[in-house]
């Protein structure tokens, strides 16, 4: 078979398996599957994608695929396959159904010195198993599909390709249907980890226990989500739990992951996504579905957690107000608020998410607000094409937003070099940028006997100006200071991709810190 044929067979493949998003990053050993992309572009039956960065190309797929649609990111052979590998893990930890297509050598040439060629098969590890694309592909498997592709010259087509193909369903992540109940009595608390899903606060609702949810939960809605819930785990109300329902992959808080680790306290699993289904933790029951109850629990327990919650919360808003300078935190609970019902926020890893997490507001159940963030591994890169990816496969008029910080928006700044007549959404990236990484002054690293070392192995300033970043790329910036100013910021988007860059703080983080946790009662 050509190498023209074979790259056609595998986008009618791709889009026979639901696939309708196709990111190409360029390269001639797999110019005969750019060139069927384009073509089926060109029938309507997918939408093409092209990025210079393997590694943003990889993420741009990730957010396509993280949002409702099937994308495949297409790249030539060698280090380029290799650039895949971060977006390649985040998917198959996070259960995401990204294809990833590489263009490799043909079979005579495997193993020797040939030109950009290595070993492709089973390149990213035994998580992802490597098909052939000579032979009967399976593309309805959950979690990333890996099709190495061998391509000899002729590497261009004689003609150009009309397809007939009917494009497929994207792969359904079901969840079973299986009733099971458990009995209230023991003080419960259900843990909603990231992509839990509706089912943990149908099941806190119907209990009427305490729902402690991450932001990127999906379950982060209705009256038993509490907000300051890491605050509160290190109190007497906390050390009064007994028994703990997990839902989805909790990663955020070490309040957290010390409750599950007590001795003290019953923990009862639900399935968790990704390829590693075993938990860290203790667990002392399994059950293949959230449970429900045959009857609400004593409400005096969930009072109690609001009582605290509330008290908590407000004492939190007052010292973040009182203070002189924009904090991080006060950026995560803008950046929520102007989060509509419908609308779409992207958030990147370290301290971003977990000051959203104590700033989130009580959404309304049914809003349809979708936060995502690449908890899989929980790395910060690619987050600037995880958004754009996102935004991409949401409606255009879905308001999105990002936040994250500098540090985070510098490892992934090709992502703002799109070319013309690519697709863009309108997305606002909210950067908190305090010139390095804060996330450490919070931990062990931070602690005041390792300040001689701290700034040159943790803090890493960088200077870097963002406008200038920005410019190079004609991406629209906007530099705030203020709560008003970021405020103003965010009810006046552009269109378009732009970055918002937040000015705060670092050099009192671990004070600020110290400062919130003592808010404790």
């Amino acid at each position: 078979m050509s190498s023209t044929a074979l790259a056609r067979s595998v986008l009618t493949a791709l889009v026979e398996a639901g696939v309708s998003e196709v990111v190409v990053a360029p390269g001639s050993r797999n110019a005969p599957l750019s060139f069927a992309a384009y073509d089926a572009a060109a029938a309507g039956l997918v939408r093409l994608h092209t990025r210079i960065d393997e590694r943003s190309a990889g993420f741009l797929a990730l957010g396509l695929s993280r949002n409702g649609r099937r994308a495949a990111v297409v790249c030539t052979s060698g280090t380029a396959v290799a650039n895949l590998h971060p977006a390649v893990l985040e998917a198959a930890h996070a259960d995401v159904d990204l294809v990833v297509v590489t263009a490799d050598r043909p079979a005579r040439l495997r193993g020797t010195s040939a030109n950009q060629t290595t070993d492709q098969v089973g390149v990213f590890g035994p998580l992802v198993e490597t098909q052939d694309a000579t032979g009967a592909l399976e593309l309805g498997t959950s979690g990333p599909v890996h099709v190495n592709v061998p391509l000899d010259e002729p590497l261009v087509p004689e003609d150009r390709w009309t397809p007939h193909v009917t494009p497929g369903e994207p792969v359904q992540h079901l969840r079973p249907a299986v009733h099971l109940t458990v009995p209230v009595g023991p003080r419960t608390v259900v843990v909603a980890g990231d992509d839990a899903g509706p089912p943990a606060r149908v099941l806190a609702e119907r209990a009427g226990w305490p729902l402690l949810a991450e932001p990127s939960s999906g379950s982060r809605t209705g009256e038993n989500a509490i907000r300051t819930y890491r605050l509160l785990l290190g109190t007497e109300l906390g050390e009064r739990v007994e028994r703990v329902v997990v839902c989805g992959h909790p990663t955020l808080s070490r309040p957290v992951s010390r409750l599950l680790a007590r001795p003290d306290v019953q923990v009862i699993d639900t399935p968790a996504y990704g390829v590693w289904h075993d938990r860290p933790f203790p667990v002392d029951e399994r059950l293949p579905a959230v449970p429900s109850v045959d009857a609400p629990d004593d409400p005096a327990w969930l009072e109690e957690w609001h009582a605290a919650d509330r008290s908590v919360g407000r004492r939190l808003d007052a010292l973040l107000a009182a203070e002189p300078d924009l904090t991080p935190h006060e950026v995560a609970g803008a950046v929520a608020r102007a989060l509509p019902e419908g609308g779409l926020l992207v958030v990147g890893a370290s301290s971003p998410i977990r000051d959203l997490d104590l700033m989130v507001p009580r959404y309304r159940v049914g809003a349809r607000r979708k936060v995502l963030a690449n908890r899989g591994l929980s790395g910060i890169d690619g987050t600037v094409s995880t958004a754009i990816g996102a935004a991409l496969a949401r409606p255009s008029s879905t308001r999105a937003l990002a936040l994250m910080g500098d540090v985070t928006f510098l490892h992934d700044a090709n992502g703002l070099v799109v070319g013309p007549g690519e697709p863009v959404p309108d997305l606002t990236i909210v950067v908190v940028n305090d010139d390095g990484g804060s996330i450490f002054t919070m931990l062990e690293q931070g602690a005041e006997e390792y300040a001689a070392q701290y700034e040159r192995l943790f803090g890493t300033p960088h200077g870097v100006d963002l406008a200038s970043l920005c410019a190079a790329t004609r991406t629209p910036h906007l530099r705030v200071t203020s709560l008003p100013e970021l405020e103003q910021a965010l009810t006046s988007p552009n269109g378009g991709v732009e970055v918002v860059e937040a000015v705060v703080r670092r050099d009192n983080r671990r004070a600020l810190d110290e400062r919130i946790h003592a808010l404790r009662p």
